[in-house]
């Protein structure tokens, strides 16, 4: 079924659905997994809708359709998730099948953005841009998508299943930290997969193992779906919270699962005949580069030593682009004291404007809650950053301390024990009241409000978790976490700290790093790394 066609009747179906909870011919709980199998939530004060953004990437149409959605049926933003996807936290049930139906004409959609399903896949926000990368992992993330969409066999596994995929040397999709993941890879010329299996944050934190070292690159989706439906018969269902495929591979062993896994591939792999590989190569064809265009930048490195503002954003946002003349930009989402992730429709209308004009039309959503523009000609940059300034989206801070990831919180969620956006907000403050922001470099602080960790609190190199302590919020802090290739999970320091300590705590930890570090190039994780956990907690605790 076209796209087209298939978005129209899932949308029809849920109107239907909605009509019957309003006139109430569906109690809420009947009525919750329809709205869940529709991307929509029931948090603290309203409703939430949230959108699939697939690996992150859309174009600007796509942009200016969720800005129109921000404007007509919520409060004029929308906010960047930790999954690459955006959510709208105010809109009217009797309004979301109407916001559904826009985002089906710009080919944008709410499917299977909740529930115990395989969620968006999400992948390197630099893709097919980033000069280490070995492939564009896109097509190979487009292809699992339209393969896990509406899968009949995994549309109620025993808990929600997370795919990333990445092509290039460093991992910026947070790979070990997925229920699986796919890393594109090759051997003597040719082209094969690592598949990861067993990660995941939450209650229970572990790192993804190998479960493939190289698989061939035609056996791709028969093995993902082996891998799939060894998890579906063999994964906990006595107890949510030891229902994620990690928990299988800890109580099992990578061994088991693998020989499970190759068994159940094994009477899989004949019923794939090679229509996948075909599809694969026309996704391919479609995630072309755009036909980047060699200009003139010597207006741009005039505008670097003409303008220290400009200076400053070229030396923190930008990365390295595997076509000379460009670069790859992050659009900070985190502008001091702002909310993290936020973004205004006047926002998205003028960076939609932005993108046409200097960036080929198109732009990711990042799990750090940012925007990257992927191509962008270095002699586009300085009318790029006055249109970037004029609209509040030119803070030079991507990757450093204010570039701080938090989830909703109490503010907005159910779920939550403890608020993150406040404290996202005093502690952007305060780095930079203090000038410690300029100090620090690179380093990078997660908040989460609540045990499941949608803020990734345990990969911040500092991490901090909010729960509910007898009625009172405490922030647990843990150090030394880190994603990427290294990845690892923060050790928790100790008690927690109220809601009126946890800022001042920070500011001590941060001003031991300063004293403690070798030189200005030794980052907060080597140094910690380097002297163990104790000078740290001794500066936290101090009395």
């Amino acid at each position: 079924m076209p796209l087209d066609s298939y978005l129209a009747t899932r949308s029809a179906q849920f109107r239907a659905q909605v009509a019957r909870r309003l006139d109430g011919a569906l109690t809420e709980e009947e009525f919750r997994p329809l709205r869940l199998m529709n991307g929509v939530y029931l948090q603290l004060h309203a409703y939430m809708l949230r959108v699939a953004i697939p690996y992150g990437t859309l174009n600007s149409d796509q942009l200016r359709a969720l800005a129109f959605i921000a404007e007509r049926w919520d409060r004029g933003y929308g906010h960047v998730t930790t999954r690459q996807n955006m959510q709208f936290n105010w809109p009217r049930l009797v309004d979301i099948p109407d916001m559904l139906d826009h985002l089906a004409g710009v080919g944008l959609h709410a499917i299977q953005t909740s529930g115990n399903t395989i969620r968006n896949v999400t992948a390197d926000p630099f893709a097919g841009a980033a000069a280490d990368e070995i492939a564009d992992p896109r097509p190979v993330a487009e292809l699992i998508r339209q393969w896990s969409t509406d899968h009949p066999e995994f549309q109620f596994l025993g808990r929600k299943f997370k795919i990333a995929v990445s092509g290039a040397a460093e991992d910026r999709a947070v790979l070990k930290a997925h229920d699986l993941a796919i890393r594109i890879r090759e051997e003597d010329g040719v082209r094969g997969y690592e598949v990861l299996v067993g990660g995941g944050l939450g209650r229970t934190p572990m790192v993804g193992q190998t479960l493939h070292p190289f698989l061939p690159a035609a056996d791709l989706l028969p093995y993902i779906e082996a891998a799939l439906a060894t998890y579906n018969l063999l994964g906990r269902r006595d107890n949510k919270y030891k229902a994620r495929i990690k928990i299988a591979v800890h109580e099992h062993g990578i061994d088991e699962i693998r020989r499970l896994t190759d068994e159940e591939f094994a009477r899989r792999r004949p019923a794939f005949h090679g229509a996948d590989q075909a599809l694969l190569r026309d996704l391919e064809r479609q995630f072309a580069l755009p036909p980047l265009v060699a200009q003139d930048d010597a207006a741009y490195h005039a505008a670097r030593n003409a303008d220290p503002g400009f200076r400053s954003f070229t030396d923190t946002n930008l990365a390295a682009h595997k076509v000379p003349g460009h670069a790859i930009v992050t659009v900070s989402l985190k502008p001091i004291g702002g909310i993290p992730g936020d973004i205004t429709t006047a926002q998205m209308r003028a960076l939609a404007d932005m993108v046409d004009t200097h960036a080929y039309g198109e732009l990711r959503f990042t799990a750090e809650q940012n925007i990257v523009l992927p191509h962008v000609p270095l002699a586009a940059l300085p009318e790029l950053y006055k249109g970037l300034l004029a609209q509040g989206l030119a803070t030079a801070n991507a990757g450093r301390a204010s570039d701080i990831v938090a989830c909703p919180g109490l503010d907005y969620c159910s779920l939550a024990t403890a608020r993150s956006i406040p404290l996202a907000q005093q502690l952007s403050e305060m780095l930079d009241r203090t000038g410690l922001d300029a100090d620090l470099g690179k380093l990078k602080i997660k908040i989460s409000g609540c045990i499941n960790a949608c803020g990734h609190h345990h990969l911040g190199q500092i991490g901090i978790l909010g729960l509910d302590k007898r009625g009172v919020e405490s922030y647990q802090i843990t150090l030394g976490g880190t994603d990427g290739d290294a990845l690892a999970i923060g050790e928790r320091t100790g008690p927690g700290f109220s809601a009126d300590e946890i800022v001042p705590a920070i500011a001590r930890l941060l001003d031991a790093y300063l004293e403690l570090r070798e030189d200005e190039d030794e980052s907060f994780l080597a140094a910690y790394q380097r002297l163990g956990p104790d000078p740290f907690k001794s500066a936290l605790y101090e009395s």
